[in-house]
């Protein structure tokens, strides 16, 4: 029995709350398009295509950049082959000490049980003025 689209996504919560990349993209289509939030610092790269381009240019950089970066969603929403999850970011940003703790909308869109995209949506200023070093 195949799991239903808003399971996939729990999953895909679950396994980045244990750290566990294969798990993080084992549902990802090889094509999957992905959208960091305009102005977000990982924007810079959009659109990322595939699983391999996410996972160096997104989680690496919140792995090695973030003390124990969390994503953690409160709701979500089911709207067949689209799934709506909010939630809150949290952590520290290694070089400045600067905590983040930002409201996001996640819209991810599933094909055939298998993640075709998703848009990110998050309070950009915040993030930015986490990373951004205080001037002397």
């Amino acid at each position: 029995m195949s799991n239903s689209n808003i399971e996939v996504i729990e999953e895909l919560y679950a396994a980045v709350a244990r750290g566990d990349g294969p798990a993080v993209v084992v549902n990802m289509d090889p094509e999957i398009v992905w959208n960091e939030a305009e102005n977000f610092p990982y924007a810079d790269r959009n659109p990322y295509i595939g699983p391999a381009a996410i996972a160096e240019g997104v989680f690496f950089r919140l792995a090695t950049e973030w003390e124990n970066f969390q994503a953690l969603p409160e709701q979500f929403f089911d709207a067949g082959s689209v799934i709506v999850t909010t939630g809150r970011y949290r952590s520290v940003h290694k070089l400045t000490g600067k905590s983040l703790n930002a409201q996001f909308a996640h819209i991810w869109t599933l094909q055939d049980g298998r993640i075709v995209r998703f848009q990110q949506y998050t309070d950009t200023a915040q993030a930015s003025n986490a990373i951004e070093k205080e001037n002397v």
